[in-house]
């Protein structure tokens, strides 16, 4: 092996060994993705801060995403010195194609966490929503009722307080205008006729 190596240009073996230690992070991630892992420690702490941004849907530079790109860099470079290209060609084509896989890499995983659902229930969601009253809500938020409203595709019983002066009662369409600091929706009702 160290014969090989050895036999190698400075050139090649900057590329082989840039192929072969991406490689291992590469396999590093892969079984950890599949053990159901997220590449352990390494990536929680590299993407933890782009993580916790909400406003980055689209996540570039990762560490997930640099050691695809360094992996197929290396390996594209390889296989375009046996192909017999100039260093400037293998250079260009090796830096493209580790480019093209980390995009996508990203896209993939863009779409993986589109996916995703926290499960958690938002209660502003529910603001604009048409639900129908489940238990009397007492007028002039005299008294707390529930609401059935579909919140986040899925059907829940919601508590609701109402600003119209008469209690609304069971099976009264309403509409949420707004909700309370605790989570309590203010509900009217959809024909003020009622």
């Amino acid at each position: 092996m160290n014969e090989w190596f050895s036999a190698l240009t400075g050139f090649e073996q900057v590329y082989w060994g840039i192929a072969l230690i991406a490689s291992v992070f590469f396999v590093f991630v892969l079984v950890s993705t599949v053990l159901g892992g997220d590449a352990g420690e390494i990536d929680g702490d590299v993407d933890a801060e782009v993580d916790g941004d909400t406003g980055i849907g689209f996540q570039f530079f990762t560490f997930k995403n640099l050691v695809g790109f360094f992996t197929i860099f290396g390996w594209s470079g390889i296989a375009f010195l046996d192909a017999g290209m100039s260093k400037v060609m293998v250079v260009l084509l090796s830096f493209l194609c580790g480019l093209a896989m980390m995009f996508v890499m990203a896209f993939m995983i863009y779409q993986i966490h589109k996916l995703a659902s926290s499960g958690t229930l938002k209660i502003a969601n529910a603001v604009g929503l048409i639900g129908e009253v489940y238990l009397t809500v007492g007028g002039a938020r005299s008294r707390i009722g529930k609401v059935q409203i579909t919140v986040q595709g899925s059907l829940r019983e919601l508590e609701a307080l109402t600003d119209h002066p008469e209690d609304l009662l069971q099976a009264t369409v309403v509409e949420v205008t707004e909700t309370t600091a605790n989570g309590i929706l203010i509900v009217e009702p959809l024909n003020t006729n009622t």
